[in-house]
């Protein structure tokens, strides 16, 4: 998802300047001790470019491979949203340079405000082959996985492969992020954490995004879930709702609320995206909608431990090879 469980995994660096402040920019962000809007030490001045993993004109991001510190890093820049409170500084505070003029119609190159210009900028250091493959451009492949396939299949190799989720953990244990939460409910059973993702600058509710992560550590996916998580799963939903109304003014019926198969890190967590907003990974052959989940359970307790499930993998995935050499594509 560029997803959290990526953006968040972490090791040392060495002992030189720029790696120490690499460092410390990353200690601080993982501790949630980094100052939301502070100017930080401009850690990417010695970023070295190897090359350009994918870039999208349309959702205006590129993701890089390079070196940071001697170290592997993929940079990710994002073009920040155009903020509706911004407009009249935009207009009155921009230099414009004419392109064309052809009868009624002018286009322009305009230069915004060094603040109204921002790039959103996500840096993973140290990064491993598993972060250089999932943000490289590669073709994708529809899975059909059974009940039986998941146990034989998928569920040993996600046991193996699997990002670490520490950085889960930290976030329930208020070891990190703690300023970050919107909400909470704090009981081990039902309860959760709601924040808001990363892909979410919270500058605007159009293109609202948060996560509910549970506070049970032993439910994987979508896959482990029975009746018995309904009262978690039903908490979820009206909580999660009643929290954004609260916080955003944005009424239940504009959400999308959502589950994604396969996720990407094995520890149950909730999508809740503005419906209207093209999030990544709310498309059909990945999200579940939360409300059929609790539905689908409410008529067969275990409804998603033999429900054949259809989701999408890269050419370059693992998982897609053990399918591949089991037969099943």
């Amino acid at each position: 998802m560029a997803d959290s469980a990526a953006k968040r995994e972490i090791d040392s660096v060495g002992s030189d300047e720029l790696s120490h402040k690499v460092k410390k920019a990353k200690g601080d962000s993982e501790n949630g001790q980094g100052e939301v809007g502070k100017e930080s030490e401009n850690v990417l001045s010695g970023f070295k470019t190897s090359s350009v993993l994918s870039d999208s004109a349309r959702e205006k991001n590129i993701f890089v491979r390079g070196k940071l510190a001697d170290q592997d890093a993929v940079v990710i820049l994002e073009k920040t949203p155009i903020r509706e409170d911004a407009l009249a500084e935009l207009f009155s505070g921009s230099r414009l340079r004419l392109e064309m003029r052809n009868d009624i119609y002018s286009t322009y190159r305009l230069q915004a405000p060094p603040h109204l210009n921002e790039i959103k900028t996500t840096v993973v250091c140290p990064a491993t082959e598993k972060h250089v493959k999932k943000y490289q451009r590669q073709e994708s492949f529809l899975v059909e996985e059974t009940g039986e396939d998941y146990q034989s299949i998928t569920l040993p190799y996600i046991q193996k492969q699997s990002f670490s989720i520490q950085w889960v953990y930290n976030i329930l244990e208020k070891k990190a992020e703690a300023d970050r939460i919107v909400y909470e409910d704090p009981d081990p059973e039902v309860g959760f954490v709601l924040l808001p993702d990363f892909k979410w600058d919270q500058k605007q509710v159009d293109d609202l995004y948060l996560i509910a992560i549970v506070h049970q550590r032993d439910i994987r996916s979508l896959r482990d879930l029975t009746s018995e998580h309904l009262p978690l799963l039903q908490n979820i939903f009206q909580k999660g709702k009643e929290a954004i109304l609260q916080r955003y003014k944005l009424p239940a019926s504009k959400l999308r609320v959502y589950l994604h198969y396969q996720p990407s890190y094995y520890h149950l967590h909730v999508h809740f995206t503005k419906l209207g907003y093209e999030a990544p990974g709310c498309g059909v052959e990945r999200a579940h909608f939360l409300a059929d989940v609790i539905q689908n359970l409410q008529s067969d307790p275990h409804y998603y431990k033999t429900r054949t499930l259809f989701f999408p993998l890269r050419a370059d995935d693992g998982l897609l090879s053990k399918f591949k050499e089991a037969g099943r594509l």
